[in-house]
């Protein structure tokens, strides 16, 4: 039988030593050295060492501690072929000059960089790696999914097109990898772990009409601060798998909870810019919230049910005129408001769905305008199935 020992026990007896007043950082690196451990174990495949036991008395070689090494080549690599796809754009605006990320899309110089770094710039300047500083304008933006594209004139030994992986096959734990300018510091490389998926993140404030969230928004606790947004973040082979965009905070700067805009929103959005300099989003017309057991059993469903329950149905809408039907009545549960009687959503085509946010990211990940999609509702306690022609979302 083997004994398969693994190489973390003997690393973390290197950062850790005990004297008589406890554990002790052993090297002042202790933050970062945890990180790599993490790392080792992400980018190594989780490589155990095999020991064979033997009989008492009998000496064994310790194993060699090799993969902080590998690791450091890993980074090293993965910086040296992306940073030089990432550059720096500084905006002139009314109140004053800002600044933030971006990077090369491709080899006719169209930098895509998040719409709120550009927005009400009546100049930019975009900076590559090694300096070289070129003029840009602005060809396409959406503010709805916080993402523009900037054109250029660069030379083609400049654009150095980054490459996009599927943000949709993420999975919690792994590693991420930002890359951008934090308070201008340009060329600079952050390394954390991908700490949640599926997120929604509001697009704009906008009082007199329509508010839309950005789903299926990347979290991560790679260090991201202000003149990250627009740079990369990236998976652990060196592709895009998000467009970093924000952080939350109560300080300004980083508390380890930054927001990147997943590369399968970016690779929808980003070539309809570049070609017509906007994007039309997908839209039905509902508002949903996600069905609780709460609300379940206020409706008459079994408090195991899943769903987006459909509160509202806006007039003339693609949801409208499919049939959708919205909430008939108002009750209070846990002392909120809650409009009920409408339909509950349980699939978008073949895909289940359990929240009002499973509906959102299905309609952004999958629906385009045009497009034929099928509901499965609840409706009365029966499931019926509605056909409804997504539409263009109306800007807010």
């Amino acid at each position: 039988m083997m004994l398969r020992i693994s190489l973390i026990g003997k690393a973390i007896g290197e950062i850790f030593k005990s004297d008589n007043r406890g554990v002790i950082m052993k090297k002042p690196f202790i933050l970062l050295i945890s990180v790599m451990l993490v790392l080792t174990l992400a980018l190594s495949g989780c490589q155990l060492i095999e020991v064979t036991p033997t009989s008492p008395g009998t000496a064994t070689t310790p194993p060699t501690v090799t993969a902080l090494s590998d690791i450091e080549t890993t980074l090293e690599s993965i910086y040296e072929n992306v940073n030089p796809s990432v550059v720096n754009i500084s905006v002139l605006l009314q109140d004053g000059q800002a600044g933030g990320s971006g990077f090369v899309w491709d080899n006719s110089g169209n930098i895509v960089t998040n719409n709120h770094v550009v927005a009400d710039a009546s100049d930019i300047s975009v900076i590559f790696y090694d300096g070289t500083i070129v003029s840009g304008e602005v060809i396409g933006t959406d503010p709805d999914s916080d993402l523009a594209v900037v054109k250029v004139d660069a030379s083609a030994d400049q654009l150095k097109p980054v490459q996009v992986a599927d943000s949709t096959q993420l999975k919690v734990g792994q590693v991420a990898i930002a890359i951008g300018n934090p308070f201008g510091l340009q060329g600079t490389m952050t390394v954390g772990i991908i700490s949640g998926l599926g997120r929604l993140l509001p697009a704009s404030e906008n009082p007199l009409g329509p508010n839309y969230s950005i789903p299926d928004i990347i979290q991560t606790d790679a260090a991201i601060n202000p003149g990250n947004s627009g740079g990369v973040l990236l998976d652990d082979t060196g592709k895009v798998i998000g467009v970093t965009s924000s952080i939350a905070t109560t300080t300004g700067t980083s508390a380890g909870v930054g927001f990147a805009i997943p590369s399968a929103i970016v690779q929808k959005v980003v070539p309809a810019l570049i070609s017509s300099g906007r994007y039309d989003h997908p839209y039905l017309g509902v508002t949903v919230v996600s069905l609780t057991p709460d609300i379940a059993q206020a409706v008459n469903l079994p408090s195991n049910q899943r769903g987006a329950l459909v509160v509202a149905v806006t007039a003339g809408s693609p949801a409208e005129k499919g049939g959708l039907r919205g909430g008939q009545s108002e009750i209070t549960i846990n002392s909120r408001p809650v409009s009920v009687g409408g339909d509950v959503v349980i699939a978008y085509e073949d895909r289940i769905v359990k929240s009002s946010d499973d509906l959102v990211t299905y309609l952004a990940r999958h629906g385009s305008v045009g497009q034929t999609a099928t509901l499965t509702v609840l409706r009365d306690g029966n499931q019926v199935t509605i056909t409804v022609t997504i539409g263009v979302r109306p800007t807010s």
